[in-house]
């Protein structure tokens, strides 16, 4: 068995420093470090080079025994560093250029010993199963370490800084030649796609707070069944409270026109048009690529795991192993097990899978909705601090939106015109939000048949009714009522 060494590479890294001087430490600095080397001389000569370095850039016997003495190594040094040793060194002739090879080389084998002593420690911890575990469980034993590990290193090497002008008139040129509408995946509601940045962005997580009962499941299957349904994009609905007979009955009554709780009750077969169009609605379902699981106590590597899965076998990757366009939808963030807590207080551990969450994103390029409760607060004021945790979850989202229902004062002011819903957009990493602090997308949330219509920003009724009184046409006059429908957007409506 391989020792996962190359004493080669770790002497002529070192030969090439103390030739070559700071310059040629720079060059390597990051992406190696003191556990890259095996050999304890090479350990120790190398984190004297690094405080040598810091002050100085005349390396010799001398000059490497006082920074040993500046951090405490002095003792250590003269023992296990012989001069002759040292000599050795100094005699190796390395080119500048040659030193960034062989330390490649070093990252690669302490990567190779860094997965070893992961699998070790899989290995022993798979022995610790009792039986009782689930299946997911069981896998996630495996996948998670590796998943957190190789998140770790990437990046370690050849990461240096680039102008930011280099190949600019390729990239430019690139962009004229392949127009597109959207830098994401459209949620179906235009304007929340333009607040955002213009919709769900690979390696990104938007988050959208609202209150028990406010429709935010309604809204997250309302998503998935445009992206599915519409687009062809494979999604993968993450849920932690509702059925998947819940979701079915929702999206047969927003597909079918059909009322939610006749569908639920089945009385929906009373009618032979409804009997017909939920049939016609059901084959439909079985054509989409929209997949649901409940999380509900489950943890969160285990969730991992299961995206993970999907990813393999449901999405597939490009040839250049990018993931095939998907979208995750999280509903909601919150703890799914007892477990997860782990001596932290639940926003802590809610924090801690909010950065979770992202890390996987950007790892596997998947753009990712989720939504996340608001606390009592949350229904007079919009802020981000109405949630629970909020300064890590803002700190790691690319958005952050209230779905909320309209006070008594807004519904009044808008003369019941612009939905009982709305939409604000307080955080966006990559979108110019909206046109000021005060605006919102008005939203109606018909609870019945399960279906959200987007209407217009509240900015957007106040310039129409202003030119209508200086005597111009309203020009986000769209529709009688102001709110774009799926058959507004396409006639050729695929349900």
């Amino acid at each position: 068995m391989s020792e996962l060494t190359n004493l080669v590479a770790e002497r002529a890294v070192l030969a090439g420093l103390i030739q070559h001087g700071k310059n040629a430490f720079i060059d390597v600095d990051g992406s190696i470090h003191e556990d890259s080397f095996t050999l304890e001389e090479n350990q120790i000569i190398w984190s004297c080079l690094k405080k040598l370095f810091e002050d100085s850039d005349v390396v010799d016997l001398s000059t490497l025994y006082g920074a040993a003495k500046a951090i405490n190594l002095d003792s250590v040094f003269m023992d296990r560093v012989p001069k002759d040793y040292y000599k050795r060194l100094s005699a190796i002739n390395i080119k500048r250029e040659n030193i960034k090879h062989q330390a490649l080389s070093l990252v690669k084998m302490d990567i190779a010993r860094q997965v070893d002593r992961t699998a070790s420690q899989i290995k022993s911890n798979i022995r610790e199963i009792t039986g009782d575990e689930t299946i997911s469980e069981i896998i996630s034993i495996g996948e998670s370490p590796f998943f957190d590990f190789s998140s770790n290193i990437e990046g370690r090497v050849e990461n240096d800084p680039e102008d930011i002008g280099e190949n600019i008139d390729e990239y430019v040129q690139l962009l004229i030649d392949n127009p597109k509408e959207m830098m994401g995946i459209s949620t179906g509601f235009s304007r929340f796609d333009k607040s955002i940045g213009g919709g769900l962005r690979r390696g990104n997580v938007d988050l959208i707070g609202a209150r028990a009962k406010a429709g935010k499941s309604l809204f997250a299957d309302s998503v998935a069944l445009h992206v599915a349904g519409k687009l062809g994009i494979p999604v993968l609905m993450l849920d932690t409270e509702m059925s998947r007979e819940d979701h079915i009955h929702r999206l047969l009554a927003n597909m079918c026109d059909v009322p939610i709780n006749d569908i639920a009750t089945g009385q929906f077969a009373n009618s032979s048009g409804s009997q017909e169009r939920i049939k016609s609605g059901a084959e439909t379902l079985k054509t989409i690529p929209y997949k649901y699981i409940t999380i509900a106590g489950t943890s969160f590597d285990e969730t991992l795991s299961i995206m993970r899965r999907w990813l393999r076998r449901d999405v597939g990757y490009d040839e250049n192993g990018i993931s095939n366009p998907c979208l995750v939808i999280y509903d909601y963030l919150k703890l799914t097990s007892a477990s997860q807590m782990d001596n932290m207080q639940e926003f802590q551990a809610i924090g801690y899978q909010m950065q979770q969450l992202v890390n996987f994103t950007i790892k596997e390029k998947v753009p990712c909705l989720s939504f996340v409760q608001l606390n009592r607060e949350g229904i007079t004021r919009e802020s981000v601090d109405v949630i629970s945790g909020s300064d890590r979850l803002t700190y790691y989202c690319s958005s952050l939106s209230l779905f909320k229902k309209k006070s008594e004062e807004e519904f009044a002011e808008d003369a019941g015109e612009s939905g009982n819903s709305k939409i604000v957009s307080l955080l966006t990493r990559h979108g110019g939000g909206l046109s000021d602090d005060f605006d919102y997308i008005n939203m109606h949330l018909n609870g019945e048949y399960a279906r959200i219509d987007e209407g217009f920003t509240k900015s957007e009724y106040i310039l129409a009714s202003k030119k209508q009184k200086e005597g111009f046409d309203n020009e986000v006059d769209d529709n009688e009522e102001g709110f774009i429908t799926e058959e507004d957007e396409d006639p050729a409506k695929p349900f």
